[in-house]
């Protein structure tokens, strides 16, 4: 029975990495705060920003249209380590996006992070990104205009 719990753990937090991008995408910051503990930390050192607490991510979630044109995030899974009620893991980042400023960019980086079990589901802990390539050439292409009609 305990490897059948472990396939299923393995498959919970990788189904966590993509609810977490999915959001992102969305910008749906509410979900992206409940994929936290309630003293769950987000890092990104490069950016740089640091949320402590599901208030804290929300509230920053609350200001990314100001800084943020669009961003495409794809995750790509790395190694998850099972520990009991707890794991850590790394998943791997590939980000294209630009800012309202006009500086655009695309990257690859690592989430480095840690799962803790809940009665909700694995969630995370802690999640820190760091930036393992950088490239800021202004972006070429463009968001494709959207026609409210199309939904």
């Amino acid at each position: 029975m305990g490897d059948f719990r472990a396939i299923a753990d393995r498959v919970e937090i990788e189904a966590l990495r993509g609810e977490f991008t999915d959001a992102v995408m969305m910008r749906d910051y509410d979900r992206v705060a409940s994929l936290f503990t309630p003293d769950g930390v987000w890092r990104m050192p490069d950016i740089p920003a640091e949320m402590t607490g599901q208030e804290q991510i929300r509230a920053w979630g609350r200001r990314v249209p100001e800084f943020v044109d669009f961003l495409v995030q794809n995750t790509h899974p790395g190694l998850i380590r099972l520990d009991g009620d707890t794991a850590s893991g790394r998943a791997y980042i590939s980000e294209v996006g630009r800012g309202r400023d006009g500086r655009s960019g695309s990257n690859h980086a690592i989430y480095h992070d840690r799962y803790q079990r809940t009665s909700d589901g694995w969630k995370f802990t802690e999640r820190v990104y760091e930036i393992r390539y950088l490239d800021e050439s202004p972006l070429t292409g463009s968001v494709p205009s959207r026609d409210a009609d199309a939904r």
